[in-house]
């Protein structure tokens, strides 16, 4: 992607990971999608072996929950440095991020915000696998060795990696190829966006509307089951967008049992 070289996974996890109890937009979007992947993997269920994430940015935020939930986490990257970044978290390594507060956020949903530590090293046990992949070349050979997944998790990948809505209808089928039929789609997507900032550079990004991504997802061979926008934006000087959604899909026909 062009830019990509200017791309600090550092400082993307400063301004937009930062989480304190206070309100501000970008705790209240935090906040709207960790109450979301609760609701789906907690309270709704869905669960397997494996699950696919899928993303552009060496974040754990979504896996928190996911991880009570599958007992194993394949993550792909865009790019090796958001490979190593996320590896230093996991191995505990100097430098790492600090997820603490985000992590005891969730423990609170799950009910029990002492549990921080221990849902950490389970995270850390659960992700088995981390890989660099561009979903615009997409290559089956490289998840050849993958079981098939149960769950898929995009997140905030496709928006910021396709050039147009053709790339991204493609890379949508084409990452679909992972999931088992029945299993569950979940996408992350910033809704009409043109860029996003990390420190002094900005990032492009494909304008994605509603009707469009939901067309895109159903043509992929979905049946959606939720979409839900987030209640407030990021700063206009961060990100120039509408909003955030949370999309959950079933693959084939039948949802799962």
């Amino acid at each position: 992607k062009e830019g990509g070289t200017c791309f600090d996974p550092k400082d993307y996890l400063k301004t937009y990971y930062s989480f304190d109890s206070t309100s501000s937009e970008k705790n209240d979007i935090l906040m709207f999608l960790l109450r979301n992947f609760f609701k789906t993997f907690i309270l709704d269920g869905v669960k397997g072996n494996t699950l696919i994430r899928i993303g552009n940015a060496p974040t754990i935020f979504e896996l928190l929950s996911a991880c009570e939930s599958f007992k194993e986490i394949i993550v792909t990257n865009y790019m090796d440095r958001n490979c190593q970044e996320l590896q230093k978290w996991l191995k505990k390594e100097p430098g790492e991020f600090d997820w603490t507060p985000v992590v005891k956020y969730v423990c609170e949903l799950e009910g029990d915000r002492k549990k921080w530590a221990e849902k950490e090293e389970k995270l850390r046990r659960t992700v088995k696998q981390v890989l660099e992949c561009d979903v615009t070349k997409f290559n089956s050979v490289t998840f050849a060795s993958l079981p098939p997944a149960d769950c898929l998790l995009l997140c905030y990948c496709l928006g910021t990696n396709c050039k147009d809505l053709s790339t991204y209808r493609a890379a949508l089928k084409n990452i679909s190829s992972l999931l088992k039929p029945g299993g569950h789609l979940l996408m992350v997507t910033t809704m009409k966006c043109s860029h996003f900032v990390v420190g002094q550079h900005k990032f492009p990004c494909l304008f994605l509307e509603k009707e469009v991504l939901e067309e895109a997802v159903k043509e992929a061979g979905y049946d959606i089951l939720k979409f839900e926008m987030s209640p407030t934006c990021y700063p206009a000087s961060l990100v120039e967008h509408e909003g955030i959604s949370y999309l959950v899909a079933s693959k084939g026909k039948g949802k799962e049992d």
